[in-house]
């Protein structure tokens, strides 16, 4: 066999992580990623709306607060439910058309929620909406994390997973532009739009994950296709195998598993709890914020525009994952975002003592809460990825976000009873911010039960002819 100028022997086998580790990232891996961070980032949008047209429902159709609370929530719900489907879906069928379905659906029933006439019609259509978002999110993820080297894995999957709070940033920069000058339904015909020529792009541009593809053993000549824009030395490969060791450093004899028998296996169990945990009571914090802190802050006299602006800064701080997903790829990442969620109960506690003071006061506190809860739950996607192999990691990743989502919708009402009893607004903010100690607590004992990230597979390492 002659070796290419890189070093790859003419036909021999290539393990396709050691192929990623061993190149520079392609511009090929660069346009996966950008595609996958304008998915999370019209996921982050669309998902962020609905709190930042709550203050003109009320108005317009003149209900009361409690009764907002179906309607913030059903997006969530949609969302626990895509997500809890399309992660087994994915692992059997395969991440892009799964992906490039809940983009369209994303789009579609954001642009039906716009022709709503009532809290009914919108509640269904919002449901609808996160059926498609929360199918999207955790493939994206999962795609994205399959083309990585490992030395950057969590960096790039953190970076791109900064799409959600930038999205959702950008909800309330829009909001406070578009609903004056064009009324509620103009940001939902814009988070429907968007998705809907992303869709276009993705036909087009996104593969099929070439992890998934050597697992499956697809035609040798398709995962050498997609291999070759990342570098020319897969043209001399003759068979593509996957490596992934088990925790003792051996090769899995066991048969493959795949989906949900891989996620509560004895090896993984405990683990997937903890993460459940953790996301779950990471996300009671984030939509009980993010839905409500445009109502409370406007009822503590802050103008409706301004009070939109300032909460748009809490996901903007999400731009503190990147950072984090350095750390991760370096230190130990269960301790990492522990350590985020710890500050994010005393971060979150500090804005209920900053409303009252100075607008630029408040906008800070803001802010530093959104780092702090925005890194580590950012985070947690990538630690997820890590986590899982192959054959189980869209139903790891997709399952953790599903079971999450019911934080999100425990959140929506936990802030929406809070404000039912009058609550001051600093007992509302310390309240809240309790479930982060619960996160940072589920991810140590996960660190002290399963330290490893991503050193098992059931899936033995064979050609693919």
């Amino acid at each position: 066999m002659n070796p290419s100028p890189t070093g790859v022997p003419d036909g021999e086998a290539i393990d396709v992580q050691r192929f990623l580790n061993e190149h520079r990232f392609s511009p090929y891996q660069w346009a996966i990623f950008v595609l996958s961070f304008l998915i999370v980032l019209m996921d982050g949008f669309d998902t962020a709306a609905i709190g930042f047209i709550a203050p003109s429902l009320i108005s317009e159709w003149g209900v009361d607060k409690p009764s907002l609370a179906p309607v913030l929530s059903a997006a969530l719900f949609g969302l626990a439910f895509g997500a809890l489907g399309s992660g087994p879906l994915a692992d059997r069928f395969g991440r892009k058309w799964l992906l490039l379905g809940s983009v369209v659906l994303m789009g579609v029933a954001s642009l039906a929620s716009a022709t709503a006439q009532n809290l009914g019609h919108l509640e269904f259509w919002r449901f609808v909406t996160g059926l498609g978002l929360g199918a999207a999110m955790p493939n994206a993820v999962t795609l994205m994390n399959e083309y990585c080297p490992d030395s950057k894995r969590s960096f790039i999957t953190n970076s791109m997973f900064c799409g959600f709070p930038i999205g959702s940033a950008f909800g309330g920069f829009f909001a406070a532009w578009l609903i004056p000058n064009f009324g509620w339904r103009s940001l939902l015909v814009l988070g429907g739009v968007v998705p809907l020529v992303l869709a276009v792009l993705m036909l087009f541009v996104m593969p099929e994950s070439v992890r998934f593809m050597v697992v499956r053993k697809a035609p040798i000549e398709r995962i050498r296709r997609v291999l070759s824009r990342i570098s020319a030395d897969a043209q001399r490969a003759g068979a593509f195998v996957m490596g992934e060791l088990g925790a003792a450093g051996q090769r899995a004899s066991a048969p493959p598993k795949r989906g949900l028998s891989v996620i509560l296996s004895r090896q993984f169990l405990v683990g997937t709890v903890m993460l459940w945990i953790a996301y779950f009571s990471g996300l009671v914090i984030v939509y009980g914020l993010v839905n409500w802190m445009p109502v409370l802050f406007k009822e503590a006299g802050i103008p409706p525009a301004k009070a939109a602006v300032i909460a748009a800064l809490f996901q903007l701080g999400g731009i503190g994952a990147i950072f984090f997903g350095y750390l991760m790829d370096r230190f130990n990442p269960n301790r990492i975002i522990a350590t985020g969620y710890f500050l994010t109960c005393i971060a979150v506690g500090l804005i209920g003592q900053a409303v009252g003071s100075a607008p630029l006061v408040l906008a800070a506190a803001v802010f530093l809460a959104g780092l702090m809860m925005n890194a580590a739950q950012s985070s947690m996607q990538a630690l997820a990825a890590a986590y899982y192999p192959t054959a189980g990691r869209a139903t790891g990743v997709a399952w953790t976000l599903g079971i999450g989502r019911f934080g999100g919708i425990a959140g929506s009402f936990l802030v929406a009873e809070l404000a039912r009893r009058h609550l001051p607004l600093p007992e509302v903010f310390m309240l809240v911010g309790i479930p982060g100690l619960v996160a940072a607590a589920a991810l140590l004992i996960k660190d002290r039960c399963s330290p490893e990230e991503g050193r098992s597979a059931f899936v033995p390492a064979s050609g693919t002819h």
